[in-house]
């Protein structure tokens, strides 16, 4: 009988070996390292690998985490291997996710070819942890095919979900102004993919009506908790998928970078200080800026350039 190496001790090497010999212990692990102050040396020992995700957003009470445990079924009977990384808002005493990953996921968390996993925001600016993008790397070079992304889905810092994900599919459910509160925080905007979920509800065809007046991207109807809509909210995320280009590619890349960057201005050590001078009068707010992030002021040719040979070699 073939054994799974132990994904014992917290190295890197050990434990990538293990996760890609199936053990979902050692995924989760290396997660965790990605999570905390061990990012840059998981991401050096991993090459780039493809991998599909599609991201679910909405406001609370849509169905979403309903809607993905049905994707995640219906995935999976195509032979998929997929990951769940459900982002929840930071919990104000330790940091962790606030919402459990078994609690959602109850009729995958048997199967060793799902992942689901929990993973905090821990004051990132928008909807998503700032370890997202590793965790799609990582999740990518242990061979997963799809990464599916939950994101908190609260208001208009909560879109930054389209920076990783394509399609991005906003959930909505029925009901008097659902859509107009939908394009107010934001949600049309980034939406690929529109579904009214728990259509089988008074007001759903009105919501629709709304949406259609709002928005020109699809819109589906479906009832997630009995697989109603799922076969073709699958076929219209693959269709989405297959349209990709690289245009659209680099654009969720700048977002994304854009995105990384800022929160760690955000705390940079010298903001405070800056914002003090500025508040006082004794610096203007285009120094300041200027003084915490001095690259941003570089030549932007030169500074492509630059970029340009490093990737060349």
């Amino acid at each position: 009988m073939t054994r799974t190496p132990r994904a014992a001790g917290g190295d890197p090497a050990t434990l990538i070996a293990a996760a890609r010999t199936g053990s979902v212990r050692a995924a989760g692990r290396l997660l965790t390292l990605i999570e905390g102050d061990r990012r840059a040396e998981v991401l050096e020992l991993l090459d780039p690998a493809a991998i599909r995700v599609v991201g679910l957003t909405g406001p609370p009470g849509a169905g979403k985490s309903t809607t993905i445990a049905a994707l995640v079924g219906a995935y999976r009977a195509q032979g998929l291997r997929v990951a769940v990384l459900a982002v929840d808002p930071s919990s104000p005493y330790s940091g962790g996710a606030l919402l459990g990953d078994r609690i959602r996921m109850a009729a995958h968390i048997d199967d060793p070819q799902v992942l689901i996993r929990s993973m905090a925001t821990r004051g990132h600016l928008g909807g998503l942890s700032a370890a997202v993008p590793a965790a799609i790397r990582l999740l990518g070079a242990l061979s997963y095919d799809l990464v599916v992304i939950e994101s908190v889905g609260v208001g208009q810092s909560e879109i930054e979900i389209a920076a990783v994900a394509d399609p991005t599919v906003v959930l909505l459910t029925p009901g008097a102004g659902d859509a107009v509160q939908a394009a107010k925080a934001g949600l049309l905007e980034v939406a690929d993919l529109l579904v009214v979920n728990k259509a089988d509800r008074p007001g759903a065809d009105q919501t629709v009506r709304e949406l259609r007046a709002e928005s020109d991207v699809p819109i589906l109807t479906a009832v997630a908790a009995d697989g109603t809509g799922i076969p073709e909210l699958v076929t219209a995320i693959d269709d989405h998928h297959r349209a990709d280009t690289a245009d659209r590619r680099a654009a969720r890349a700048r977002s994304q970078i854009l995105s990384l960057v800022y929160t760690r201005l955000r705390s940079h050590p010298d903001l405070d200080t800056l914002a003090d001078a500025v508040a006082s009068g004794h610096c203007d707010p285009y120094t300041a800026a200027e003084r915490l992030a001095p690259r941003a002021a570089e030549n932007p040719a030169e500074s492509t350039a630059e970029m340009e040979d490093a990737s060349a070699g």
